[in-house]
């Protein structure tokens, strides 16, 4: 017979009852930096089809991009592409059957968050 009750209980009920843990936050951020990346991308096409159409265009977006706030840009798309690369290398890993402990996992999360920081200042500084 069915579950009379089922109309009563919430639909989500993880949502209520746990609380978010960095390898989950982690795993949204991968999924965030990697639409970020493909309106990076977009720019970055943008800029090309401008550059190919006329020099006016190209002004237009080459000015945009070389403003501060594309400057901005720029740098969130350097770290997105950064940890979005190290999330799908943690993934790898985990698909070899390695890290995939909850202490290191967690460590790991954190760690993303860090080196993809070093790294895009290193870009920043250096390139």
């Amino acid at each position: 017979m069915a579950d009379v009750n089922r109309g009563n209980r919430p639909l989500s009920p993880h949502l209520q009852i746990y609380r978010p843990q960095m390898t989950s936050i982690s795993s949204i951020m991968v999924r965030i930096t990697g639409i970020a990346c493909l309106g990076a991308a977009l720019l970055v096409v943008a800029w090309l089809v401008a550059a190919a159409s006329s020099p006016e265009a190209f002004a237009v977006v080459d000015g945009l991009l070389r403003s501060v706030l594309g400057k901005l840009i720029m740098l969130a798309a350097t770290w997105a592409i950064f940890y979005h690369m190290l999330g799908r290398l943690r993934h790898v890993l985990w698909d070899f059957g390695y890290f995939v402990e909850v202490e290191i996992s967690e460590k790991m999360a954190v760690g993303m968050f860090g080196l993809a920081t070093v790294l895009t200042l290193f870009v920043a500084i250096f390139v």
